[in-house]
Order: C-alpha cells, then structure tokens, then sequence
C-alpha cells in the first residue's frame, strides 16, 4: 500500500489511466494536473491545476513516457491547457521527491540535476522494456499487414538490432514464416541470432544485405538505414523504425526513391494503451512502495 503518499500524474496518454487507478488503489493521495477534460473519476484523485499544486509535499512526481519536450512543455492528451516542467518548480519539491519519466532527453536530465531530483526512466529497464516488446511486436506486424499486398509468410524481413524489442520482433516474424535476417553490431549478439536458427549479420555490412528485402523494422536509435543504404533497396521495401525519435531512417531520401518508411515509436500506447498502462502501473507500484519503505527506515 501506498498510504500516506502524495503523487503528482503530470499529463500523458491513455497508458495514465491505468497507472491512475493502480495508485488509488494503493491508496496514495494523488494528484491530476493536465486531465481536466477526463470524464471519469478515480476515489482518491483530485484534479489540480500545476500552480495549485502542493509542491512542497509532493512524494512523486509522473510524467508523461516521452517525459518532456526541449522546452519543458509536457504532453496532456486530455487538457488544452500548457503544463511546463521548469526548475522553480522542482525545486519547491522536497529533496526525497523523485520524477519518473518513460524516457528522458537533455532538458529533462538536466533539468532534474540541477535542482538534485532523481530521475527514473522507467523504459531503461529491462522489466518494461521486455514486457513492452509485446505490444510493440502485434502492432509491427499490423503495421506490416496493413501497408503491403503480400503475405509476411514469405517474405525477405530484416531486423535491426537485437535488444529486447529486436529480439521480440526477430522471432514474431520468424514464427509467422518469413526469412528473417538480424543486423547487430556485437559478436555475441550475432551468436545469438545463430542459435535462434536466424540469419546474421553485421550491421556494417548492412547495404550489401537489402536488395531483395520486402519488410525492414529498425531498431536502433540512430541513423542506420541512410541514402546509401535505401540506394540498394527494392522499391517496394517497407521499413518499420520503431526506434525513438527522428529513428534511424533517412526518411527524406526514402521517400524520393519512393520507398513508403513509417516512423513508429510508442506503439504499445497506440495498439494497446490498456496493457501499455497495466505494465507501467505495475513497475510504479513496486517502486513507490520500495522508496515509501526506504524512507520509514529513515525515519527509524
């Protein structure tokens, strides 16, 4: 139970809803700032403007997956009002306050350093991130089905990177009959790949790999797929980049060569917010609890 806790849900998405009612059934005090257009009421939870906020008691602070813009402007899909993250704000908070986040960028990182806040990125850990390859995974391959005419059976898939989401995708693919080829850039993750019963390659090595490539799904958060690459690619390609963004595809050069490539992230919260929020609910749950126990032993 989270009793006695004051939490501030700071804007967001559908997946807040579910971390919303988790908190309220653990019964935290929590606070709506960003939801004045949500309909439904939770026991336990007050709508509050950012300024009417009781800063000075907040235990935690949850923003937003994409935490904030460069400017500090947070994301509330059910307000039309501006919330802004700003460093007088953090810093009427008490020290113990922590901000959790999904991801991070510069103005949020130093943001929190400067007024010595942690910051938790819940997608940096291996639990979320595994857990959110599933969703990530059904809506690639709706994605997949939706933009092609032919059969994901069949086809010629390269997958990007092999981290927790590349992995989930590299064996969807390969369980729905496609030839499944991984790019990575470690040996070991190559010796993996080889053991799935996939083929390998190196990521270097990747414009000599594409020229019969139906469906390519990109993983990594950098620029990988470039004009030289798309250069050796077939026309028809369809390229999935489920990477953060800008993503890793040279969109501006596809898109001259006629080659469709979507840019994909957050999809868990657009193909489903409800399992999307369940997962997040849970992990803020045990986390909360565990810094509600540390401070007791403080206290102690």
């Amino acid at each position: 139970m989270l009793t006695g806790m004051q939490i501030a849900v700071l804007g967001g998405d559908a997946r807040q809803l579910e971390v919303i009612r988790k908190l309220t059934e653990l019964d935290a005090k929590v606070y709506l700032t960003g939801f004045e257009q949500l309909a439904h009421a939770y026991t336990g939870a007050v709508k509050e403007s950012l300024e009417d906020l009781p800063v000075t008691e907040l235990d935690a602070i949850i923003l937003p997956v994409a935490g904030t813009n460069m400017e500090g402007k947070i994301e509330t899909i059910f307000s039309s009002s501006q919330v802004v993250l700003t460093e007088d704000f953090l810093n009427n908070t008490p020290e113990h306050c922590t901000i959790y986040s999904g991801i991070s960028n510069d103005y949020l990182s130093e943001l929190t350093a400067k007024a010595n806040r942690k910051l938790v990125q819940l997608f940096e850990r291996n639990d979320v991130a595994i857990y959110n390859s599933i969703p990530t995974v059904e809506g690639a391959i709706m994605m997949a089905i939706q933009h092609t005419d032919f059969t994901i059976h069949g086809s010629n898939v390269i997958v990007l990177g092999l981290g927790r989401t590349g992995m989930s995708v590299a064996r969807s693919f390969h369980a729905l009959g496609a030839k499944v080829k991984v790019g990575a850039r470690k040996t070991e993750h190559i010796a993996r790949i080889s053991e799935m019963g996939l083929t390998p390659f190196f990521t270097s090595e990747l414009e000599k790999e594409v020229d019969h490539v139906d469906i390519c799904i990109n993983t990594i958060p950098h620029k990988i797929i470039t004009a030289n690459v798309l250069a050796k690619m077939p026309s028809r390609t369809l390229i999935i980049d489920l990477a953060s963004k800008p993503g890793g595809t040279d969109f501006r050069y596809a898109e001259k060569r006629g080659i469709k490539a979507i840019l994909a992230p957050g999809l868990p919260g657009i193909v489903a917010p409800k399992t999307a929020g369940k997962i997040l609910a849970n992990v803020l749950g045990q986390l909360l609890y565990e810094e509600l126990e540390k401070g007791k032993g403080k206290q102690s």
